[in-house]
């Protein structure tokens, strides 16, 4: 009986000193990074095995907020830096850690089912046009980046005006990108990497970067007290190996 309490006891200091090493990391990304990162994980964990990784997608907006307000995340990606300096004016980051991992563009798309039209930017008739029986998906553009990049292309094109209305607001650019894949709005606004992933759309055209400005996705660790399994986890997600990973989802990295 002694023998048995003596093995049951190393096994429980042994089961113990697993729980002791694993590791919980939180990663909050923008919606467009989803496929992309959830892959990076897999590599990262299959190499760390007593890590697990938890990710939150949503706008880079709610999940700034979120963060501001006391949300537990370690790590945060966001798809504009609008809504990194809101949090570094904030003093949420580690000032040190934020740096650019991916870049993107800008697409106009619309349902694979659709026949496809050639784009008149700066026309005011060719949107009114082109918007007059249906909305466009885009995200919000009071506060989700992607929608906050298409209003300041139409602003600079001068045609806000006549497509402001016809906005169908949505909570993330992954939103908006199910809006056309249902064919409820026949055209929206996405980034280059969202409608690559999906076979249910099609990109009519790219817009072209001199109409806005470089759409980069800015990285940052959350506080200065992160753990050095944390740092390793970021060091990975700015490597080679994840930037292999980026590209083969659309992205173009620095």
């Amino acid at each position: 009986m002694l023998k048995l309490f003596k093995r049951a006891t190393l096994f429980d200091a042994a089961t113990l000193l697993a729980f002791a090493q694993a590791e919980d990391i939180t990663i909050f990304a923008a919606a467009s990074l989803q496929n992309a990162v959830d892959e990076v994980n897999e590599v990262f964990i299959k190499q760390h095995p007593d890590v697990t990784i938890l990710p939150a997608y949503d706008s880079s907006s709610n999940l700034a907020r979120q963060i501001n307000e006391g949300a537990p995340a370690q790590i945060f990606i966001s798809a504009n830096q609008n809504w990194m300096d809101y949090l570094q004016d904030n003093k949420k980051i580690d000032l040190e850690s934020r740096a650019n991992i991916v870049k993107n563009e800008l697409a106009l798309i619309t349902n694979a089912d659709n026949p496809a039209f050639e784009v008149t930017y700066e026309s005011k008739e060719f949107w009114k046009e082109l918007l007059k029986d249906t909305r466009l998906a885009v995200g919000d553009p009071d506060h989700v980046p992607v929608g906050m990049y298409a209003k300041a292309i139409f602003e600079k094109l001068g045609v806000w005006d006549v497509v402001a209305p016809k906005v169908a607001a949505a909570q993330n650019v992954r939103a908006a990108l199910l809006l056309v894949e249902r064919n409820e709005a026949n055209v929206g606004i996405v980034y280059s990497s969202d409608a690559s992933i999906s076979e249910k759309v099609q990109t009519v055209s790219t817009f072209p970067a001199n109409l806005h400005d470089p759409i980069e996705y800015p990285i940052a660790m959350i506080g200065e007290q992160n753990s050095d399994m944390v740092k390793t986890y970021y060091a990975f997600l700015l490597s080679d190996d994840a930037k292999a990973i980026f590209k083969k989802y659309g992205f173009a990295t620095p």
